[in-house]
């Protein structure tokens, strides 16, 4: 088993290089990292003392008083994460008040009209000036905020002028403690919720404040997604840390990674520094994911040489479509060549999961930005620019292979763009046998949904990916082989399916040797370069993988 140090370098290798790229990026926006306020932020929070999870988090929450909870403003998923917590019924089941950085005191009277129901959404984001004084995502917000008025009995502003100036942050932080204080005074039996700026969190900041002014109350600190927690949490021998304890009134939970945070976080700053109003370029965020996997794998981008690459790799980056509507998407699809029922499968594959790499047109489409799908889509662009993308035939759809041939290149390419996915993206759920056993044991409404086939199509995918992947393996009894021909021969949503879980599973398997130590970077770099145009080279390519990981 990997030591700690060694799982932690080799989880972290992508990420960090992608990293360097978004924070040099960002550097250029943003010139007050180095301020005081904000490194004692940092300078804070370097360790932990042991790792938590999800309910442990919870409970803790619970038995407090007062939990302040930080938020990366830029990242949905710190106010996502407080709504769901307002959200659980084991929170909820005492009475609960929120508190929120976002909105001024001083507009309290338009929080209370909206909690009564006498504005409505739109009234309620106007007045309170929140795309001009704040300029974040509104729809996570707001769901925060509805959370609230379905299951707490308060919600207040506690934030004050000036926002802009560091010089004042201290003012601001004395104010929140005295709202904070008046809150506690008006529901002394509930518990108060504070979503605050993770920099004000430090410990001699905002909690040092509550804590003056409140010295009786139980007070919990809930950091979100704190950079060196996470490096250090990467060397943990479990696939997904939840939490850790840090100090016993400090808790971080981990729901975004380092990559995910600053890539979300560059996106505003771009957009603010154009004063674009519309769609974000997510241009520069594909090719940063796709410079940190090759920059892990070690190929040159640059090199004139054709040796086992194709020369001048960097000329074949793909075009990035970004948020555009589904009818351009169809439009660009038809014009180039796709049939009716691959036009359809690609506007699935978008709305399910935000974005999709087109191969044939070496182009990204990009509808709703998601750290693991467009991790997923540069390893995709990368195996099949290391073949010279042998899928784009002077712009139009490759005459059709042989069925065995389509089959094993489609799973190598899934397997290689899971293990990308989750070398760009360690947070992404493991898709193991357990969890391909687990999938017997779901109802036959909720297989058909999570799915997308009917009941017996998808048993069927899930008999012969289980004798799969036994195959290998001595047993007493082994149930017979299924009908490979048969198998081969699926289409349409069968055949995606059938090609993807058992991808996914190989590319879990690798993953899981890489951590291992059992693959390493030049093995997965000639995984990228292997072409599998040649008649049976896939089935070859697929055969000795599977053989050497299982």
């Amino acid at each position: 088993m990997a030591t700690h140090g060694i799982l932690r370098s080799r989880r972290s290798a992508a990420q960090l290089h992608a990293l360097v790229g978004v924070e040099r990026e960002i550097r250029t926006y943003d010139h007050a990292g180095g301020r005081k306020y904000l490194r004692d932020f940092r300078d804070a929070y370097r360790s932990y003392e042991k790792v938590l999870s999800a309910e442990q988090v919870r409970s803790a929450i619970t038995e407090a008083e007062i939990a302040l909870v930080a938020d990366y403003h830029a990242l949905p998923s710190s106010q996502r994460y407080l709504a769901s917590l307002i959200r659980d019924p084991e929170v909820h089941r005492r009475p609960l008040v929120l508190g929120v950085e976002t909105i001024f005191s001083r507009d309290q009277h338009i929080v209370d009209e909206w909690w009564r129901g006498e504005i409505d959404e739109a009234e309620l984001r106007q007045r309170i000036r929140f795309d001009l004084d704040w300029g974040y995502d509104w729809t996570p917000f707001y769901e925060l905020l509805a959370a609230a008025r379905d299951h707490a009995v308060g919600l207040y502003g506690l934030d004050c002028m000036p926002r802009e100036d560091l010089r004042k942050i201290g003012a601001r932080d004395r104010h929140a403690a005295e709202k904070i204080a008046e809150i506690r005074g008006r529901h002394p039996d509930a518990l108060v919720l504070v979503l605050f700026g993770e920099s004000h969190l430090a410990p001699r900041h905002l909690p040092a404040q509550v804590r003056e002014r409140l010295p009786d109350d139980h007070m919990l600190t809930a950091l979100q997604n704190v950079d060196a927690l996470y490096w250090r949490a990467a060397g943990e021998q479990t696939d997904h840390v939840d939490a850790v304890r840090v100090a016993d009134d400090v808790v971080c939970v981990f729901n975004a990674t380092p990559l995910e945070k600053y890539e979300n976080y560059r996106l505003y700053l771009n957009r603010w520094g154009h004063n674009d109003d519309g769609a974000p370029d997510l241009g520069p965020t594909v090719y940063n994911l796709i410079d940190g996997l090759v920059r892990f794998l070690g190929i040159n981008l640059y090199s004139a040489h054709n040796t086992t690459q194709p020369r001048l790799l960097v000329d074949l980056m793909p075009e990035v479509y970004s948020r555009n509507s589904d009818a351009l998407l169809r439009r660009l699809l038809s014009r180039k060549g796709f049939t009716a029922t691959e036009r359809r499968s690609m506007l699935r594959r978008v709305h399910e999961r935000g974005s999709a790499y087109l191969a044939p047109l070496n182009a990204f489409y990009i509808r709703q930005f998601h750290m693991m799908s467009a991790a997923e889509d540069a390893a995709r662009f990368l195996h099949h620019a290391c073949r010279e993308l042998p899928d784009r035939v002077n712009g139009k759809i490759p005459e059709p292979r042989a069925q065995h041939d389509a089959f094993f290149a489609a799973t190598l390419e899934n397997a290689l763009a899971c293990f990308g996915s989750r070398i760009l993206y360690p947070a992404r759920p493991a898709f193991r046998d357990a969890d391909l056993r687990g999938l017997y044991e779901l109802t036959r409404e909720d297989l058909e949904q999570q799915t997308s086939l009917p009941y017996f199509d998808a048993v069927e995918i899930l008999d012969f990916l289980a004798w799969h992947r036994e195959s290998g393996r001595t047993q007493p009894e082994r149930p017979a082989a299924p009908d490979w021909t048969r198998v081969l021969a699926f289409t349409g949503r069968k055949w995606e399916y059938v090609t993807e879980q058992l991808g996914c599973l190989l590319g879990n398997d690798l993953y899981d040797a890489y951590l291992e130590g059992r693959v390493g970077a030049a093995a997965l770099r000639r995984l990228f370069l292997a072409h599998l145009e040649e008649p049976g080279a896939a089935r070859e390519a697929y055969a000795n993988l599977n053989s050497r990981l299982r």
